[in-house]
């Protein structure tokens, strides 16, 4: 019969499992209070509020992108990095997801990174392929970390530090407003979610057909 693991097992150990639980502010289906300072998330669903303020990052072309380019469009923004030790490459999983079940060219995603020192446009051009991501429908970004955590906390209403983010997804209705707030590691909280989108994606539709 195998000994029980001495200090240095231990330790090994307890760092497996706390890279397992996430590298994010939240894990598994427990939320935890963000820092302070950090804003809580919103609502799943909820009621338009003010368009978003504009802002301008780097996409993976390395040229600028313009959030004016989203009017129109219904999207999805969330927070990701590449070197993230698991949870969000299952983030991005549940977003690709979404994007081939909802196969329209007006829902867009955007997702920012927070560790935009080692998250260059050339490492999210290949990380995107490792998704097969459309350049045209999906928009990895990077830029200054000042303007990511502006956009991540004020706009997206998730939390955003160096390596520290949250594992939801936000939409905006086409006229850039914040609808609702989803865990995107929960299976049952992305059919949710795909129902907002569902139904934000049709209301200018149903408008023009009336």
């Amino acid at each position: 019969m195998p000994g029980r693991p001495g200090a240095s097992g231990l330790v090994l150990l307890t760092l497996f499992l706390v890279l397992l639980a996430g590298c994010g502010r939240e894990s598994g289906s427990a939320a935890v209070q963000p820092p302070k300072g950090m804003p809580l998330p919103a609502p799943e669903k909820m009621a338009p509020g003010e368009p978003a303020k504009a802002f301008t990052l780097v996409g993976t072309d390395g040229e600028p992108f313009d959030s004016k380019t989203l009017e129109g469009k219904v999207w999805i923004g969330s927070v990701f990095f590449a070197n993230c030790p698991g949870p969000c490459f299952r983030e991005n999983q549940s977003i690709s997801e979404i994007l081939r079940e909802l196969d329209d060219p007006s829902l867009i995603a955007v997702s920012l990174t927070c560790d935009p020192e080692n998250d260059s446009p050339e490492m999210l051009r290949r990380y995107a392929e490792r998704f097969e991501a459309d350049p045209a429908r999906w928009k990895f970004l990077t830029g200054d970390m000042a303007v990511i955590k502006e956009v991540a906390n004020k706009t997206f209403l998730l939390p955003a530090e160096v390596g520290i983010h949250s594992e939801r997804g936000v939409v905006f209705d086409r006229k850039g407003r914040l609808r609702g707030s989803f865990h995107l590691l929960q299976a049952d909280r992305v059919r949710e979610m795909k129902k907002l989108l569902r139904e934000v994606l049709a209301e200018d539709r149903e408008k023009e057909a009336a």
